[in-house]
């Protein structure tokens, strides 16, 4: 059955999500000023005088704040259905920085349409999300479907690994009340043909890495063969939890043992869709991938420890670089994890390797942040059925299931605080959105899509509080 169209998408929500493409909200690590800039507040607001104008037979909308931290909107919408218990749909609104120049017709914070396609930064992660949560319970509303008690949780610290989350969980316990399904916006599709569902989520350990071996610089001329590059240095460090040749990562604690099921799965992924996630990615032609087959390179995406240094300073741009052998160098460490590892642990490992008995005795500082991975417990009956009934009536085929390699540092803390709910990873972030990169890019269609998808599945909760 649908629900909304994309028609109904484009009158009720696409002016104002359009407004927030234009807001260069971005997350509190990518913007150390956010609270005097107030692009995240005004964010917020537009959201939450969006959802003030729908029509709810009982609603609370609330922006929640903790001095010094984020703020964090919830609209608890009451029970149509009897019963207790509540039903939480999580987004957040915070974004990532441009990364760098758009192509030709477009920019972060000019949205743009073209055809079905909605480009502009934080759109697809994870704008959209307030909108496709909301418009799915007017929706059960307005057709006398009956619903739990939810509650619509949108944060604006996610992109920076949710420092803020846990505090808000704190003071929102008794208004959460018994959670029984939680559903996430935030991930992934590898194809827009269907509802895509997460299995796993990869963990993450970011560090920053200092390597020093002088008070300034000096040129080159007089000082190489006497100071050792601290360019040099790090690369050695690199190389104790890299193998540079192949990628492997060299720390024990990074590792954790992938499930056979996992493996079956990625196969069968593999067979229907062929190597997806090589005709995914913009690979320049000619570049060698890593794996040795379609299903490996899923698995790995999804189970393998892997680094990625993705920034650096202390190295001056090459049209400004004199001759001079540099004070220090500092990187960016990105590690993802496997699900079933603790990342903490893990982390203090890395940093262990990289600050003990440093060459040339030069001077290492390393901190560190970490998130948990996440592996979604089995689904009951109910869901499992639901979502099959959702993928069908809103795609017209059969959910997806697979592993995602980025994480949602929401989903491992809430699966702890609530070991025994039932859990929906889901979202539009498929072939060319480019979440975190370029141009990024929401698929208007699959967007509305997901929207239906989640009535499926909140009527089906309501009905197997019936049986």
């Amino acid at each position: 059955m649908t629900h909304l169209t994309l028609s109904d998408f484009e009158r009720d929500a696409l002016p104002t999500l359009t407004q927030y493409a234009s807001i260069p909200c971005l997350s509190p690590a990518f913007d150390a000023a956010w609270s005097e800039n107030g692009y995240i507040d005004q964010a917020m607001e537009l959201l939450a005088n969006w959802v003030r104008e729908r029509e709810f037979n009982d609603v609370e909308i609330e922006i929640h704040r903790i001095e010094g931290r984020t703020p964090l909107m919830t609209v608890t919408i009451g029970a149509t259905n009897p019963g207790e218990g509540t039903c939480v749909l999580y987004g957040h609104m915070d974004k990532q920085p441009p990364l760098g120049d758009w192509s030709e017709g477009l920019a972060p914070y000019q949205p743009v349409r073209r055809g079905d396609r909605l480009y502009a930064r934080g759109v697809a992660d994870d704008g959209y999300s307030t909108f496709a949560a909301i418009l799915a319970l007017e929706a059960m509303e307005r057709e006398g479907i009956g619903h739990s008690r939810c509650v619509v949780l949108i944060e604006a610290s996610e992109e920076s690994g949710s420092p803020d989350l846990d505090a808000y969980l704190d003071l929102l316990k008794a208004q959460l009340g018994r959670v029984e399904l939680m559903i996430c916006l935030d991930s992934g599709a590898l194809t827009y043909d269907r509802l895509w569902v997460t299995t796993s989520l990869r963990g993450v350990i970011n560090i920053e890495l200092t390597v020093s071996v002088l008070e300034y610089g000096q040129h080159s001329g007089s000082a190489s063969g006497v100071i050792p590059s601290s360019f040099r240095i790090l690369r050695q460090l690199l190389e104790r939890v890299e193998d540079s040749s192949t990628g492997d990562i060299l720390i024990p604690e990074l590792y954790g043992e992938i499930p056979e099921y996992v493996k079956d799965s990625a196969e069968e992924v593999a067979r229907e869709f062929g190597d997806v996630l090589a005709r995914e990615l913009p690979a320049l032609e000619g570049l060698k991938l890593m794996g040795s087959s379609a299903a490996d390179r899923i698995v790995r995406r999804t189970w393998h420890p892997t680094l990625s240094v993705v920034g650096m300073a202390g190295i001056p741009d090459p049209s400004i670089a004199g001759n001079v052998l540099r004070p220090f160098t500092s990187a960016v460490l990105s590690f993802r994890v496997p699900p079933n590892i603790d990342a903490n642990k893990a982390g203090q490992a890395v940093i262990k390797a990289l600050t003990e008995n440093v060459p040339s005795n030069a001077r290492v500082e390393a901190s560190f942040l970490t998130g948990e991975g996440w592996v979604a417990p089995e689904l009951a009956p109910w869901l499992a059925a639901a979502l099959d009934q959702g993928s069908i009536e809103a795609f017209g085929r059969k959910p997806g299931f697979t592993g995602e390699g980025g994480s949602i540092p929401f989903l491992g803390e809430l699966a702890k605080r609530y070991p025994e709910v039932q859990f929906v990873a889901t979202g539009v972030l498929g072939p060319q959105s480019n979440a975190h990169a370029i141009d990024e890019m929401l698929d208007l269609p699959t967007a509305v899509g997901v929207t239906n998808a989640v009535v499926t599945i909140l009527t089906a909760h309501a009905q197997s509080k019936e049986s």
